[in-house]
Formats: C-alpha cells, structure tokens, sequence
C-alpha cells in the first residue's frame, strides 16, 4: 500500500469516527418527546451519519487494498453527504435564528408567540394538516401532567424553568392574568381579551392550552432550543469532514500518479 493510500485510509477512518456524534445528535434529537410528534424531523441526521459511515467504510476499503474504482465512488459520494449536511444546517440555522420567546413578568420562564419564528418553521409544523396529529400526541405525552408532580405551590411554579412546551400548552398566557390553582389548573382571569388564546384555556387535561397558538409557538421554541444544540455538535462535524475530504482528494491524485510511475517503472507505460 502506498504512502497515499495509507493517507487516505486513516482519513476515512477520521470521517468514520466523525459520523459517530453526528449519529448520536441525530438521536438525541429523535429520542426527544417533542420531535416523536413531529416525525418527519426525526430522521434526516441519523440517515446522513450511517451514510457517511458507509461511505467511509467503504473509502477506508479502497484505499486499503488500492481499489481506485471504490476510492474515486467514495469521493463522489461523500462530496454529496457533506453537501447534504451543509444544507440541513444551514436551513436549521436559518429557520432557528428567529425567536417567539418573550419575558413573562414575575415568571423564572418566557411565554410564547408563534409570530415571532420563522414563517417555514410555523408552515410546515404548525399548519392545519400537521397541528390535529402533533397536537393529539402532546395531549397523549407527559410534558403536562409532570408539572403537577414536580411543583406544589404557585412561588415553586413561578421561579421554575420550564420547557418553551410546558409554557405554551400547560398554563394560559401569563397576560391573561389567570390565578394559579395548579400548574395545570387556572381560574378567573383578569384579563380574558388580552389574547384570543385567554379563551381557548380549558382546565380539562386533554384540553388545557393545546388548541392555543401559545402551545405552537411552545412547540417551535422547543425545536429551536434542541435543533441549536445539536448544530454546534454538525458544525464541528462537518468542518472536520470538509478537511477529511479535501485532503482525501489530494491523496487520491497522488495514489494515481504513484501507480502510473510504479507501472512505468515495470515497463507498462
């Protein structure tokens, strides 16, 4: 094996341990209660990172016992994953950068408003035919009913942080001036025409805020919180695969010249 080809093949042995984190934030993403509703954003990193495996498997092998044919096919195919990680983060960054969160007065916790994500987000996620089997699955989680488990008086509530769904779908908007009863559980409100979601408020577990707009942008603000964290993870990632790649080009030039000159050398050329 040529000095090239030894090259290549630590480099795809680099790229292979580089799928590995990016199949684990492809996991920890889906593995995330909120992503089980939205299944269609469950998969698509754990898809890329077991198709750069194979492919660096596959590098790792031509470059190993010199199959140009294989090492020219994994190049080929790996410019095409690390184009395809490229634009699952870019639109991850570009849909996630905006932010519905705003404070909530005398809350530890924001409230919500779907207007302020970005409108692709909201489209896709949040429209008529997505909304009745996402919100059927929130109503069927636990994200509510833990909250009663967890705090028992209003100041516990209050000074507590929870999630960007929690604030959305299991208490009204802090405007409409609810009194707590519980965290799942509100009375006379001081304000019911602040919000239109101030009257779509049902204290009936299966009801609660799920219906709201506040429970939608809850939603998204969860998906941007989760979808931000794993983007320094990618990022990382396919910075270190772009270099793999662009070293791993070079050396294939190399291992051709080396074996035209070996070939020569026998008298072939």
């Amino acid at each position: 094996m040529g000095v090239s080809n030894r090259i290549t093949s630590v480099l795809n042995f680099i790229a292979f341990l580089c799928s590995i984190p990016i199949i684990a934030s492809g996991i920890w993403l889906a593995s995330k209660p909120d992503n089980e509703c939205v299944h269609w954003l469950r998969w698509p990193i754990v898809f890329i990172g077991l198709a750069i495996l194979l492919v660096s498997l596959a590098g790792f092998v031509g470059a190993y016992w010199n199959k140009q044919s294989l090492l020219a096919l994994y190049l080929f195919a790996m410019a095409l994953l690390i184009v395809a990680l490229l634009v699952v983060l870019v639109l991850a960054f570009v849909v996630t950068r905006p932010n519905g969160a705003y404070p909530a007065p005398g809350r530890a916790f924001s409230d919500y408003r779907l207007g302020g994500f970005s409108s692709w987000l909201r489209n896709h996620v949040t429209n008529s035919e997505n909304w009745g089997k996402i919100r059927a699955c929130l109503a069927e989680s636990d994200f509510c009913p833990k909250l009663n488990q967890e705090y028992h008086s209003a100041d516990q509530f209050y000074a507590a942080h929870i999630s960007p769904v929690q604030s959305g779908c299991c208490k009204p908007p802090t405007i409409c001036g609810y009194q707590y009863v519980s965290p799942t559980t509100w009375a006379n409100p001081a304000n019911p025409i602040a919000d239109p979601d101030c009257t779509i408020w049902n204290n009936d577990p299966s009801q609660l805020c799920y219906n709201c707009d506040s429970c939608k942008a809850g939603l998204l603000g969860n998906l941007r919180k989760e979808w931000r964290k794993a983007n320094v993870v990618l990022i990382i990632a396919v910075v270190v695969l772009i270099w793999v790649y662009l070293i791993a080009c070079s050396a294939f030039k190399n291992a051709q010249t080396e074996d035209l000159f070996r070939r020569y050398k026998q008298g072939w050329v």
